[in-house]
Parts: C-alpha cells; structure tokens; sequence
C-alpha cells in the first residue's frame, strides 16, 4: 500500500475516501472538524488506529480556529473539540486513546502560552501519526513468524493499510510475510453488511500482489474445514484487560468455527487498541448503526421496509476462543489476563 491513508496535508486533514473503494481512488479533504467528524461516522475513514491518528489530527485541526491568548480558553476550546469528535463512533478506544494524548499537552505544560501549546499540539499528532506506523511494521514482523509457507490464512473486515496510516495489523503480517518471500495464499471473507472484506481487504491485497480469494462469510466454515487454512489474522477496535476482543460484526462466529476446526485465531493489534480499564468485553460499548446497512446495498431496497433490523457494527470475541494477541512487543499467548500485564509492564 503506497498511498498513505490519512495525512496531514497544507493545513488539512487528508482521508482516502473509503466508502468510494474499490470503484474510484477519492480523497477528502477536511478543513474543519465538522468535515473530519462525518467522515469518521459514516465510515470514510474507519479501522482503529486510523481514528487515533484521526482523532489527534482532528484536535489539532480545532486548535487552528482558536484566537487569542487566553490559555484557559484555549483549554475549554480543545475539552470542547475533543468532546464532540468522541461522538463520532463509540467502540474503538484508539480514537479516545487519540484525543486523550493530545488533552494530556496541556496538563503536562501548564505554564505554556497557547502559542507553544500549539506547537506542542502539533508536534504530539504528528508523532501519534509516525508511532502508528512503527508499531504496525513491528506487529507485522512478529505476526509473520505465524505465517506457515504454502499455505492459506484467513481474515474477515479490514484490518490493512486502509485502518492504519499506511501498513496495517492483521494485513500488516501479511505484508511483512511476503517480504520475506514466504509463498501464502489468503481467504478474505466479505464481511456484511458494508463489505470491508470485499471493497477494501480484497482490493488492497490484490494491489500488494498477494494471492487471494474473495468468500462470502458463510463460505468460511467450509473453508476451514477443506481448504488447509492454517491460521485466522483479525483487527480489533477494543481489548478488555482478559482478553475479550471487539472487532467488526461477524469475527466471533469466525472464532468459534476456527475452535471447531482446530485453527488458530490470532488478533493483531497495538497496545492503543487495548483498554485496561475494563474488565472483560462485557464492558466494551458496542455501536449500532443505521438499519438501511442491512436493509438495502448499492441503493437498491433488499428487504421489507417494516421489517426490523438488528446492526451492530461488532461483536465480542471471548478469550477463550483466542490463540494469540500479535503486538508491536511480540506474541501474548495464554493466560492473557496475566500476560497481558506481563508484556507491558502494566
């Protein structure tokens, strides 16, 4: 993937337009924070770590709008922007993680003017933006050690370069894979309602020139009982403190098949992607989202339309049913509740 999701772009924030994929290659430009919010929401820019980097873009684009020197305004002014982009999507808790990071500028200089509050704002998104991208390339070196040559794995939603600044988690180790030369062959589950596995893991990796073949999910249990699949590689958006991993609608019936099957179900994610303050996923927050996701596709109505609809946007994978957590620190193997802790020092 050579064309970055989001940047920083003359005073702006610059998003590939996902919603248009894989039919046109578009950009949005967000010159305000309204711009930026609507296209978090409707899913223009999506995937965890690509809304910490937007988050943080998104507060220093609020902070550009401020005038004057009062610092205690300029606090009110950035508490407010914060506030509103977190309403944006409720379950990925990069994006809080996002807006947490750059709040926490200002109570870490409490003698500083708005103007170097400024510049540090700036210097912080800007290094949110270049983290994201070494943790991703770390994660994919240590995922691609899971990878066995010549033969398939499988993923469901996006978790590529597209939820990322420019390289991806779970896609990440299969970046890092084929850079190694490893031969592999790839699974990607469309992922209903809003195909993220069909317009933007299958478009990716084809640009990648990694082989792959596009199912629908309900193909993915005949899939791994005859197709040889030799591990699942997930995202997340939030990973309670056990292990209990959120991730887009339609990755928890995915674990229980690859338990059935005896297939390992890995989730690659960074440590911004883990909430410790949360016990289990019975205290993650799951989105629900609008039923014409479900109701209609490409414009065109596909049920009834007083028939209720049930969406959403994920579901919980319990612990039990996770073989591994692939971080930028290496590979969290079970007990997580112990290891997790372990592994960074928490």
């Amino acid at each position: 993937m050579n064309k970055p999701t989001i940047t920083w772009s003359r005073g702006c924030v610059k998003l590939i337009d996902q919603t248009k994929l894989p039919v046109k290659l578009e950009y949005i430009y967000c010159r305000n924070v309204e711009t930026l919010w609507e296209a978090i929401r409707r899913l223009s820019v999506r995937g965890a770590p690509a809304l910490g980097v937007a988050a943080a873009f998104g507060v220093l684009l609020g902070s550009k709008t401020f005038q004057g020197r009062d610092r205690q305004a300029f606090a009110a002014h950035i508490q407010r922007v914060s506030d509103y982009l977190a309403t944006a999507r409720p379950t990925a808790v990069n994006l809080f993680h996002g807006l947490d990071r750059m709040k926490k500028i200002l109570e870490q200089h409490p003698e500083a003017s708005v103007a170097e509050l400024k510049k540090r704002l700036r210097q912080e998104a800007f290094a949110v933006y270049e983290e994201d991208r070494r943790v991703c390339r770390a994660m994919g070196r240590h995922g691609a050690a899971l990878i066995q040559p010549k033969t398939s794995v499988m993923t469901i939603c996006n978790a590529g370069a597209l939820a990322t600044v420019d390289y991806g988690t779970a896609l990440g180790v299969m970046y890092a894979a084929k850079e190694e030369g490893k031969p592999f062959h790839v699974y990607a589950c469309e992922t209903r309602p809003l195909l993220q596995g069909a317009r933007l893991t299958a478009w990716e990796l084809c640009r990648a020139g990694i082989d792959t073949t596009l199912i629908c999910d309900s193909m993915a249990a005949n899939v791994l009982r005859d197709k040889s699949v030799s591990a699942v590689f997930i995202g997340a958006d939030r990973i309670a403190r056990n292990g209990d991993s959120a991730n887009k609608i339609g990755t928890y019936g995915l674990a229980v098949l690859a338990k059935y099957h005896r297939v390992p179900f890995y989730i690659v994610a960074p440590y911004s992607t883990f909430d410790m303050g949360i016990a289990s996923g019975k205290d993650i927050p799951i989105e629900e989202r609008d039923r014409r996701e479900v109701a209609e596709f490409a414009g065109l109505t596909t049920a009834p339309k007083k028939v209720k609809v049930f969406n959403p946007a994920f579901d919980v994978t319990p612990h039990t049913l996770i073989s591994g957590i692939v971080t930028e620190r290496g590979v969290i193997h079970p007990p997580f509740q112990t290891n997790i802790r372990k592994m960074f020092k928490v």
